[in-house]
């Protein structure tokens, strides 16, 4: 089954700047139905670092799931910002990943990215806390 939208909630994190990460993603019909609840623990990184590759990760799977159009919604502001081109990305390993998520981006008719606030986040943090509660060091 392809979708024609999927709704994209993001969170990347670690515990210290850098320090063990994870990234969290869950994908939604515009009805609220959750396809796909992730987490994965990624080992040493930073925050932002984090917040990327959950960003890359959904983003791949809302590919693999058929979708021609999707609503990303994540808590990092700067991430948001980067994305839509308001902000640069000045960072080299971000940019990195940046590349990566932007040539997926291409394969999609339609992105949007809405900066939310955590408690509107909350499926996707609760997948990053359980990867990195789950960790093996």
């Amino acid at each position: 089954m392809t979708y024609h939208e999927l709704i994209l909630y993001t969170d990347g994190g670690s515990r210290g700047n850098p320090g063990p990460a994870a990234l969290g993603y869950v994908l939604k019909t515009p009805e609220g139905e959750t396809l796909e609840a992730y987490g994965e623990y990624l080992g040493t990184m930073t925050n932002n670092q984090a917040e990327y590759h959950a960003l890359l990760a959904g983003v791949r799977k809302g590919i693999v799931l058929g979708t021609e159009r999707l609503a990303v919604r994540m808590d990092s502001e700067l991430i948001v910002k980067q994305m839509t081109g308001q902000y640069r990305v000045k960072d080299k390993e971000l940019g990195k990943i940046f590349l990566l998520i932007h040539n997926e981006l291409t394969r999609l008719k339609k992105v949007t990215f809405t900066h939310v606030r955590r408690e509107f986040n909350k499926e996707a943090d609760a997948k990053v806390n359980e990867a990195l509660d789950r960790r093996i060091d």
